[in-house]
């Protein structure tokens, strides 16, 4: 009998003390697959993690925002959660949680919020099947976990972005309502804040983005964007929101997204707005970090606040469309600015984390 492969994967023992180990490669249940990471990006949510900020994980195998090659498949899996036909050595993004359908959320439709969302996200790593992030080698794609085959003539680089910072950004955008010759503001230019330029530009919307770093600026006015508020030269939010009305033809912005993951970023977004305009919250996930905030001026000018967590997975498939579509229109390709070898994996987490590098990709060795 042949012997299984052996995978290595990286996993959080306690905050910002990481361990490799190695492990069998298992076989895949029925409706599972096994794959090898062909690359992993180094998301912000792993940056919480590692720092032991985030709410839930504070332990296990690392990694989420992936791009897989399929190795095995399980027996009663052809397609993928389009239809797609789909063999071994096909490339395919999954969705990094589970939506398990019984759930009070899932029976709801809020797939998104699935209670069991993380049952099997970055779990100790001696606990089966092991690779359970995508910080390594390989990865198990569970029942129950969404993914997609990816579009034929995609870049691969750019395809591992899909899932989550895209995804996350075109469901938020959607659930907020953004229309065609909207103007949206969006605070921080980092990856989130370049997707919701890019699909903000693609809806049809003016886009003004809230930066300061000299990086991100001219990254931002590459994908697109119309004006950028420099919160160097405006370094109040009276005056950060004196000059987007000055952008707005003195009535202020119709649509606000914050990416910047800053508390204080959430109690500014209301002034910014134009009266009767929408906020999305999206990149404050910490909770405990705090802010003063005045709700009398939310009542007064009658904001509708929208917050979510995560995506309805089916968005990882319309995200891959929109980059098969888009990818030439952006500069997606040079998002990624530096790709490190899994066994250099805290080096990636600290330049990311000094912003030293504006998203980082791990590239595993693989052994045949």
């Amino acid at each position: 009998m042949a012997s299984r492969p052996i995978g290595t994967l990286v996993y959080l023992d306690e905050p910002e003390k990481l361990e490799t180990q190695e492990y069998e490669v298992p076989e895949p249940e029925p409706s599972a697959l096994i794959t090898e990471v062909v690359r992993a990006n180094v998301c912000g949510s792993e940056l919480h993690i590692w720092r032991g900020h985030h709410p839930q994980v504070k332990e296990g195998v690392l990694g989420h925002e992936v791009l897989c090659r399929i190795s095995e498949l399980g027996e009663d899996i052809e397609t993928d959660y389009a239809g797609q036909p789909i063999e071994e050595g096909d490339l395919i993004a999954p969705v990094y949680y589970i939506t398990c359908q019984q759930c009070h959320s899932c029976q709801e439709g809020q797939f998104h919020l699935c209670q069991n969302a993380y049952r099997y996200w970055s779990k100790p790593p001696e606990e089966a099947p092991h690779f359970h992030g995508t910080f390594s080698t390989h990865y198990y794609v569970h029942p129950d976990q969404y993914f997609y085959k990816v579009p034929a003539g995609l870049d691969p680089g750019i395809a591992a972005g899909a899932n989550c910072a895209l995804s996350q950004v075109m469901f938020g955008l959607d659930e907020t309502g953004v229309e065609y010759d909207d103007t949206v503001v969006i605070q921080g230019a980092g990856g989130l804040g370049l997707n919701a330029i890019a699909y903000a530009n693609e809806q049809g919307a003016k886009t003004i983005a809230v930066e300061g770093v000299d990086g991100r600026i001219e990254r931002a006015y590459e994908f697109g964007v119309d004006h950028v508020v420099d919160f160097r030269e405006y370094d109040t939010v009276d005056a950060r929101s004196e000059r987007i009305k000055e952008l707005t033809d003195g009535i202020g912005a119709d649509v606000a997204v914050e990416v910047a993951g800053v508390p204080a970023a959430f109690a500014e977004g209301i002034h910014l707005l134009r009266d009767g305009g929408r906020y999305l919250e999206m990149g404050n996930v910490s909770p405990g970090h705090t802010t003063e905030f005045d709700p009398g001026a939310l009542t007064r000018k009658s904001i509708d606040i929208t917050s979510v967590v995560r995506y309805n997975p089916w968005y990882l498939n319309r995200a891959l469309e929109f980059l098969a579509e888009n990818s030439d229109t952006y500069p997606y390709a040079d998002l990624i600015d530096a790709e490190f070898a899994l066994t250099d994996v805290e080096e990636a987490l600290h330049k990311s984390d000094t912003r030293a590098v504006t998203r980082a990709t791990l590239i595993p060795e693989h052994e045949h």
